[in-house]
């Protein structure tokens, strides 16, 4: 189902035309009402009027992560703050936040793009969609609570969690549809066979999943294990959340809504941009937004622009699968985890030594990641006493789930047991199949 044909089928000369108008509205607006954008225009030696085509986007600085940290809280708004309805953050950083701020026009385009999302999978104005994304300042559960409303569907708002009643609720109201992380789905599926639910006999038909990495052999686990479909979503909390892009019932690459959002990709080593079709570093320009709207956002997200005409008709550009990304952030679980965020933390606990390593796997049983932080021991605390070192353990555990918002096993180590390098420390070890 197409939610929106005017837009997700216009034709692509009269689409280009209108992704240039609200680019150069956009950088015009931003450069009279953000010092922040004024200046970095200014210093890149670019002014509003030397924008004259699409193409001249590449003339524009980028703005990162780093930007939006620096200018925290209201540093990018673009409109008075009395203007905001709606605020959210990044999930999982410790630290200064990234903050998303939403004018009411704001919230309606996020929920435009997630109408066109759950549409992509099938849903309707006659389905009950049950929303398991995390609800609050993460943009999960608020992205798709707007966006079934849009739709006119039934929402069923139980948030992350608690799988016992998420599989009650399905069965009790006949969800069609669910949103979750894909390890939770592969896990609540588990969880049901262990109870005796067969979920083949559920109403459902359909499930967008997105917020973390998954291969295109979970997706085929998680369609046999649900007897489903299974499509993959996208967005950012730094452009909107979800609905920034979207699967079609072609299940291959995901639908940009460019109306909204333009895409570019970059060659994150030379920051130049690259032809469609071919691998790097994804960037989005939100050419809409009115809260904070971000120039050239780097996502670190690494990926290529689908040139094949999709068979479902919508004309926007899709983006393959996410391959990884260009930095050293993990996502486990839907949550961001940087390993300098575990440094910051284990240099105010007593007893350990600023010397970890992080490994990474996927229970092959449950389906979830699971992150083991090996931590080193002072000299002075390392002992055979295993109350001590299991009271140290657990202090370590509890820093890190209030820190970061997620749980991790602790193995403690001896002292200068973990390799030492003269160079960049190597400091995650990944054994995810992504």
């Amino acid at each position: 189902m197409i939610w929106n044909p005017e837009h997700e089928c216009m034709n692509v000369d009269s689409l280009r035309a209108l992704q240039f108008a609200r680019l150069k509205n956009l950088v015009e607006r931003v450069y009279n009402t953000v010092p922040f954008y004024k200046e970095k225009l200014d210093k890149a030696g670019v002014k509003p009027s030397d924008i004259k085509c699409l193409a001249d986007i590449s003339k524009l600085p980028f703005t990162t992560k780093t930007d939006l940290r620096d200018t925290y809280p209201y540093g990018l708004l673009a409109v008075p703050q009395s203007e905001i309805v709606e605020i959210h953050m990044s999930s999982g950083t410790t630290g200064t936040p990234v903050v998303d701020a939403y004018t009411a026009k704001d919230l309606d385009d996020w929920a435009e793009g997630m109408a066109r999302t759950l549409s992509g999978a099938g849903a309707t104005h006659n389905d009950t969609i049950q929303n398991a994304y995390g609800y609050g300042l993460f943009t999960g559960g608020m992205g798709v609570h707007h966006g079934a409303r849009k739709l006119g569907a039934t929402v069923i708002p139980i948030s992350s969690g608690n799988t016992q009643k998420q599989l009650m609720l399905m069965r009790d109201f006949k969800s069609n549809l669910f949103t979750c992380t894909p390890s939770y789905a592969m896990y609540m599926a588990e969880q049901a066979k262990e109870m005796g639910v067969d979920v083949k006999k559920l109403s459902l038909r359909a499930a967008c999943l997105g917020a973390e990495p998954w291969s295109e052999g979970m997706r085929n686990q998680i369609e046999s294990a649900w007897g489903i479909k299974a499509y993959d979503i996208y967005g950012l909390t730094e452009i909107t959340g979800p609905g920034v892009a979207f699967e079609c019932e072609a299940q291959y690459g995901m639908h940009v809504n460019e109306d909204l959002w333009f895409p570019e990709i970059i060659d994150p080593e030379t920051e130049q941009p690259v032809p469609d079709g071919e691998k790097g570093e994804l960037v989005i320009t939100t050419i809409t937004k009115e809260g904070t709207p971000l120039i050239r956002y780097r996502t670190r997200d690494i990926t290529f622009i689908i040139t094949e005409p999709c068979a479902c008709g919508r004309t926007t550009r899709k983006i393959h699968r996410l391959f990884g990304r260009t930095d050293d952030m993990l996502i486990i679980r839907g949550v961001n985890v940087f390993p300098s965020q575990i440094e910051n933390a284990l240099v105010d606990i007593q007893g350990v030594e600023p010397n970890y390593l992080i490994v990474v796997n996927r229970n092959e049983e449950t389906h979830l990641d699971e992150a083991e932080l090996h931590v080193e021991v002072s000299a002075e605390q390392f002992t055979d006493e295993t109350k001590g070192m299991e009271a140290l353990r657990n202090t370590i555990s509890s820093v890190m789930k209030s820190k970061l918002g997620i749980m991790l096993k602790v193995k403690l180590v001896e002292p200068k047991s973990i390799e030492r390098s003269t160079g960049k420390a190597k400091r995650v070890i990944d054994n995810r199949k992504l």
